[in-house]
Parts: C-alpha cells; structure tokens; sequence
C-alpha cells in the first residue's frame, strides 16, 4: 500500500513537468525552404517580365541622334565693295523687306551714269543712220535725174551724128555721160541699200538694245547695295557684319532664321526603316527643356543617307570596306506650336510607335 501510494506521489510529481514540453512540441511550426521558394518565383517572375516584353515590345523605335531644324538663310551680297552701314543687330526680328545693311554704292552710281552716256549714244547713232537713209533716197532721185538727162542728150547726138551735124567726138561724150551716170545711180542705191541694212525693223536698234541692257544691269547692281531681308525671321551671326569690311559675292555676312515652323531632323539607323512611314505618330523630348514632351508625326522619309549627301562620301571601292550601320534622315512635324522655343540644333530624342497607336 505504501508503495503504490509512493508510486502515485511519484507519477503524479512527474505529470506537471512532462505537461509542458507536450504543449511546446505541437506549437513549433516548420519553416518552408528557401530553395523551393526561389525555384517557384524566379521562373515565375522571368515569364511575367517576359510577358510583358512580349506585349509591348517592338512597337516604338526610338534614337537620340536628333535635332531641331529651322529654316536658315545664309546673306550675301551680289555685288562687291565696303559695307558703309548697318542697320540690325543680333537676334533682332526683321521682316521680309527690312533693310539689313549697304554696300558703297559710288562705283555703282558711276557706272550708271556711264551706261546712261552708252544709251544715248547709241540713240544718237540710231539717228544718223536713219538720216543717212533718208537722204540716200535724194541721191537716187537725182542720180535718176542726171541720167535722163545724159540719154537724152545721147539721143540728139545720135540723130545729129546721122544727119552729119556733129562730130564722132560729141557722140563718144554723150555716151560717156551717160554711162556716168548709171554708174552714180548705182552708187546711190547701193548707200541706200546699206543705210538701210543697217538700221533694224521695228526700231529694235541692237546698239541700243546693248546699251539699254548694260544701264539695266548698271541699275540693278546700284539696287544691290542695298541688302533686303528675303524673309521674316531672327537675325544670327550678325557679329562678322562690320562697317568697313570688304562684302564678297558670295560670302554669307549673316544669317536669318525664319519665322516658319521648325521640325526635328530624327536621323535612325537603316534597319528601323522597314517598320516605319510616313504619318506615324512620334513623341519627342529634348535635352535642353527636360519637362517637355511634344506629340508629332512623321512627315517624310530621307531621299539619300547621311553620308552620301556628306562633303566628301564614303568610297567603298578602295578595299578597304568596312560596313557601317548607314543613318537615314526622318522629318518629324510637330502637332502643335511648342510652347518653348525651339531653338535650332537642339539635341532632342524621337520615339515613332511604329503600330499606328498614340
């Protein structure tokens, strides 16, 4: 009895330490491995990103060999001489007809008046060969006048001569005059066929046609002194514009850049051409305005690559041939007037969506 009563002490002495291991076992909780855990999400997210590629990919081409273009007119003058005044600044606005500089014009002045005296001496030549003219035909009617008279008076030494009241001698003199004046009325024809020859129909004198063009020129290179804006814009590179420098035919003194709208020159590589035509939508940003983001479409394709339009093309004939990814000239037109200005040869960036879609 006492020892089985010392068993149930013991036994239950034990219970309360064995109690609480138990409940600590079934409150451990396995970790999953790393291992599976990476061999599920890594092809998992492989093919989400590859998904999503798949989707969207290959339809946008897009370059950073781009940059704005407007329209520049190189100024130089048509005629040579000092440059005697200055009328704009740089980056002054000027319109179509503004007077931008003046060349000397004394030298040009002078030779009007000299093709001036040209024209009216070719008139005055004109004149006396009209006059000439007029007055050979009084030398043919006299001509004409002398010789009846000398056949006349042939014809009474041929009746005397018969009759026998005159001499072999008279008769050899009438003829004589006669023959003399034949001679003459010829001469004086033929002064009248060259005056005439030398007077054109119509009046179209050719020397004065030669000097009514020379003073035309004359004129017009004074009319060049004077050096016109051809269209509206800004003006640049005004700088080498001085007072007193020699202007070259030629020779751009300045530049003007015009009011019309400006475009980016988007040069893409020659594989991205197949995919891409004319009216596609474009989206362009620019290095110097980061915020901005103009919509556009594409508005022509290049004619030739960059290096064939190049001063000096590439001559691949020498064997020394290496192929070079060619770039091809794209015209992008802004939908819209951009509300920054835009200035030309801003580097810009071009992406076309080659799927037609904004």
């Amino acid at each position: 009895m006492n020892e089985i009563s010392k068993f149930e002490g013991e036994a239950a002495t034990e219970a309360p330490v064995d109690a609480p291991v138990m409940q600590k076992r079934k409150l451990v909780v396995k970790k999953p491995d790393r291992r599976s855990v990476l061999m599920v999400s890594v092809p998992l997210i492989i093919a989400i990103v590859g998904l999503f590629f798949w989707l969207t990919g290959g339809r946008t081409v897009e370059t950073d060999n781009a940059y704005v273009k407007q329209d520049v007119t190189a100024i130089s003058t048509q005629v040579n001489g000092p440059v005697v005044a200055v009328y704009v600044d740089e980056n002054q606005h000027v319109k179509k007809g503004d007077i931008l500089y003046r060349v000397d014009p004394a030298p040009f002045e002078a030779a009007v008046h000299a093709a001036e005296a040209q024209l009216a001496a070719a008139r005055l030549q004109t004149n006396q060969l009209v006059v000439q003219a007029s007055g050979t035909g009084a030398d043919i009617e006299g001509a004409q006048a002398n010789l009846a008279i000398a056949r006349r008076a042939l014809d009474r030494q041929v009746a005397l001569l018969k009759r026998g009241f005159t001499t072999r001698a008279d008769y050899d003199d009438a003829l004589n005059e006669v023959t003399k004046a034949e001679t003459q009325l010829a001469d004086a024809r033929a002064r009248s066929n060259n005056a005439s020859a030398a007077i054109a129909p119509g009046g179209n004198q050719p020397a004065i046609a030669a000097a009514q063009a020379a003073l035309e020129k004359a004129r017009l290179d004074l009319a060049h002194t004077i050096i016109r804006a051809p269209t509206s814009g800004i003006v640049a590179k005004s700088d080498r514009l001085l007072i007193g420098q020699s202007a070259i035919t030629g020779v751009a003194m300045l530049s003007i850049v015009g009011d019309k709208p400006a475009w980016v020159e988007a040069n893409f590589k020659e594989g991205d051409l197949a995919k891409m035509a004319v009216g596609q939508p474009a989206e362009v940003t620019f290095d110097a305005y980061p915020d901005l983001k103009m919509k556009g479409r594409v508005a022509s394709l290049g004619a030739g690559t960059g290096s064939e339009f190049s001063v000096l093309p590439a001559q691949n004939a020498n064997g020394n041939w290496v192929k070079v990814t060619q770039r091809v000239p794209v015209r992008i037109a802004f939908d819209a007037k951009p509300p920054r200005e835009m200035i030309a040869g801003l580097s810009s960036n071009v992406e076309v969506r080659i799927d037609g879609q904004r």
